[in-house]
């Protein structure tokens, strides 16, 4: 299922083997190691999504 997800890796990942993700949009969340496609991918709700990303905005 997973390999037919349309995948984008964060623009905070580089090509340096550091920290990368990937994230595909879907009825939930996926999240993988973009270095790594066959290690274990989490998958969350959007609204936790949706809370995590509203908590990394900065405050006005």
């Amino acid at each position: 299922m997973t390999d037919r997800l349309a995948w984008f890796k964060s623009t905070y990942s580089d090509n340096e083997g550091g920290a990368c993700v990937e994230v595909a949009f879907a009825a939930r969340i996926h999240i993988r190691d973009s270095k790594d496609h066959t290690s274990p991918e989490i998958n969350v709700p959007t609204p936790a999504w949706s809370a995590f990303i509203a908590a990394l905005q900065p405050g006005d």
